[in-house]
């Protein structure tokens, strides 16, 4: 008999706020942005320390370290803190296909049967069906996108955002 999926979801939910894994600062960093969901007043920095990867060449970066830190619910923590875990030591092109995908599935584009790269992090996948909180989960995701791509700044508010929606000519 499997587990109620929301239990678990609960259940680490509640592990990871209380005890995230890779919160605080990194030493050394490359790579840095700052995250903002201006609806609930998330803030979330997250920083990379990006070294090549091996047998990549020259143009392959992989993530050796990372960190978060912030003032966030307890959704957008959690989905910081296993983020963290699930990116340390991806490349680049790795963390960008892990990103995206994440995306999708919390914005219910990604069918969780089709070949995917999820993983532990399918326990937000229920997160779609609470609209008000898909932009807690997804900031952490929008945030490492930005430092990776050397923009300083991000916000759920964003055009490129999976949730904006533009009303008449705003």
């Amino acid at each position: 008999m499997m587990a109620d999926p929301r239990a678990l979801y609960q259940e680490v939910i509640l592990d990871h706020n209380k005890q995230p894994r890779n919160y605080g600062t990194l030493a050394c960093r490359s790579h840095h942005a700052v995250g903002h969901n201006p609806l609930c007043g998330d803030h979330i920095d997250v920083e990379l320390n990006m070294g090549k990867a091996l047998g990549s060449g020259a143009a392959g970066q992989s993530i050796e370290a990372i960190a978060f830190q912030g003032s966030a619910c307890a959704i957008c923590k959690s989905s910081a803190s296993m983020m963290t875990m699930a990116v340390k030591g991806k490349t680049r092109t790795e963390a960008e296909v892990l990103i995206n995908e994440f995306l999708d599935m919390a914005t219910g584009k990604l069918e969780l049967a089709d070949a995917h790269h999820i993983g532990r992090l399918r326990v937000f996948s229920g997160i779609r069906d609470l609209p008000v909180r898909v932009k807690c989960a997804i900031l952490p995701w929008h945030t490492l996108h930005a430092a990776l791509n050397a923009m300083q700044n991000t916000s759920t508010e964003a055009e490129h955002d999976p949730m904006h929606a533009a009303i008449g000519d705003a």
